[in-house]
């Protein structure tokens, strides 16, 4: 009997275990035995792995191989195994030594020519493999820039099986990531090609500077997807460890592009309006998948025609908006993924739609339905909402507004003077603020308060409405300068609430 041993990493989510992998060549008829709770992919392996054994100038042990994957009440899914199984048998075959194999980790699908593939996932996997305390880990060259983007891990790139057992034996070296600053080549369209809408423009300002959720109704043609495209533009860049956990969801989805590692931008994510609960929360067969509102986590999700949408997608979006992430059971699991983004919704205020609001010919009726896909409670998560009016004679004017760098400018200000004023409890914009922290430890003088108050007392604000008016209060006041919001602050918080559903 001989036994062997590799490690790899099972990614759940974005969240990583290490896996034990062992090998045990003993009697019998020959044949390939997995066992540790494989789905269909990895019960595939066995023969991609033997061939690319083969193929590789290995030998393939002629008797009965006991492949079992630890824990083994765990899920394992994927081809991100087949290169541990594989060195796993060579290593109880002993055509690789027996201290080669310690504390590293390895990732990567195989041909059956015995190169290794891409994979999805390589970045949380690594990141697990660190944080489990293991000192190398070996992936596809295709990955080596993704994995190359943690610190504290030696990472090493193989193009083939061959590459790997030639460095396990000491005969070669692998590839190492190369040094260097990735820049994800993002840009947004300039604020300065808005003409006029003052009102819709501040909105955004205090949306960006805020982490707040926008919604925007007007006629058709106004400028709604021309603003909301701007907003990740006067968004401030993604910190290291945002960018980190934004690339590791796109590097799960698969939506990662092979020459840019590295999500330095905010992203913007606009699903189309005929989109299903699955692709919005995410979903899918096994383990569940990220759906857009985790690909656009610390960015921009824009629904566009929102009142297109299906009723069960818009309160899917409910539990995110109020949580910062998802959780989503499936048949293998439940796999968490951070959600935490930027809503902005745009609608016609009618289905017919004029230039003219006086050329409307819907009915009341029809055009509170139209619009009544929004529930009270949706759009009570909805901070400031506002209602565009058509421009004039200004679109043909040569005036230019204000650029996305100045606007930005102003943002990143606010923003760092809200980082400052919540660092030591962990939150880094107005809206990630608990409720309970704004009324108990940050409370306003009592004559600021009072526009809220007597809101609560008339019914026309929720107690969700008033936590959320208080951060925007918190809001307009980085964007003047100001140490505490005062009485316009908060009434200029409310007016926002007010607008926009007419």
């Amino acid at each position: 009997m001989a036994l062997g041993k590799a490690f790899s990493v099972a990614v759940t989510g974005v969240d990583g275990q290490v896996v034990e992998i062992e090998a045990d060549i003993g009697r019998g008829l020959p044949g390939t035995h997995l066992v540790g709770l494989p789905d269909t992919a990895l019960h595939e392996s066995r023969d991609r792995i033997k061939a690319a054994v083969s193929n590789s100038g290995g030998s393939w042990p002629d008797s009965r191989v006991v492949l079992a994957l630890s824990p083994a009440t765990l899920p394992k899914m994927g081809s991100v195994y087949d290169l541990a199984l594989a060195l796993a048998v060579l290593h109880a075959d002993k055509q690789i030594p027996r201290a080669s194999m310690r504390r590293t980790v390895f990732l990567g699908e195989l041909a059956l020519d015995g190169r290794l593939r891409r994979i999805r996932g390589v970045l949380p996997a690594v990141l697990a493999a660190k944080n489990a305390g293991w000192s190398s880990v070996v992936v596809p060259t295709a990955a080596l820039a993704e994995a190359g983007l943690v610190d504290g891990i030696d990472v090493f790139g193989a193009r083939s099986l061959k590459d790997v057992v030639a460095w396990l034996r000491g005969e070669d070296d692998l590839v190492r990531p190369a040094p260097g600053v990735w820049d994800d080549g993002v840009s947004y369209p300039d604020m300065s090609e808005v003409v006029g809408q003052p009102e819709a423009r501040w909105a955004l300002e205090v949306a960006a500077a805020g982490a707040h959720h926008v919604m925007l109704t007007g006629p058709p043609g106004i400028g709604k997807t021309m603003l909301a495209q701007r907003l990740p533009g006067i968004l401030p860049p993604l910190t290291e460890q945002e960018a980190l956990e934004v690339t590791a969801i796109h590097s799960v989805a698969g939506t990662l592009p092979d020459d840019r590692p590295l999500i330095g931008s905010p992203p913007f994510i606009a699903p189309h309006h005929s989109t299903s609960v699955s692709a919005m929360v995410g979903g899918g067969s096994g383990m569940a998948k990220p759906g857009a509102v985790s690909r656009a986590h610390r960015g921009v999700l824009f629904l566009d025609e929102c009142a297109e949408i299906g009723v069960k997608v818009l309160e899917s979006l409910r539990t995110p908006l109020e949580d910062g992430e998802i959780r989503i059971a499936r048949r293998d699991g439940v796999a968490r993924y951070p959600a935490r983004f930027q809503l902005v919704l745009a609608a016609n205020p009618c289905p017919c739609a004029p230039a003219r609001d006086v050329d409307c010919v819907c009915t009341p009726t029809v055009r509170r339905k139209y619009l009544g896909k929004l529930s009270g409670p949706l759009l009570d998560r909805v901070d400031l909402r506002i209602a565009m009016k058509a421009v004039a004679t200004g679109a043909l004017t040569d005036d230019v507004g204000e650029t996305t760098e100045v606007v930005r400018a102003r943002v990143t200000g606010a923003r760092d003077a809200a980082a400052e004023r919540w660092r030591d409890y962990g939150w880094r914009t107005n809206a990630e603020v608990p409720g309970p922290a704004l009324r108990q430890k940050f409370t306003l003088p009592r004559e600021s308060v009072r526009p809220i108050e007597r809101a609560l007392r008339n019914g026309s604000l929720t107690a969700r409405g008033a936590d959320r008016a208080l951060r925007v209060s918190w809001t307009l006041c980085d964007l003047a300068g100001g140490n505490v919001p005062g009485i316009d602050e908060v009434g200029a918080a409310l007016d926002f609430r007010d607008r926009g559903m007419s």
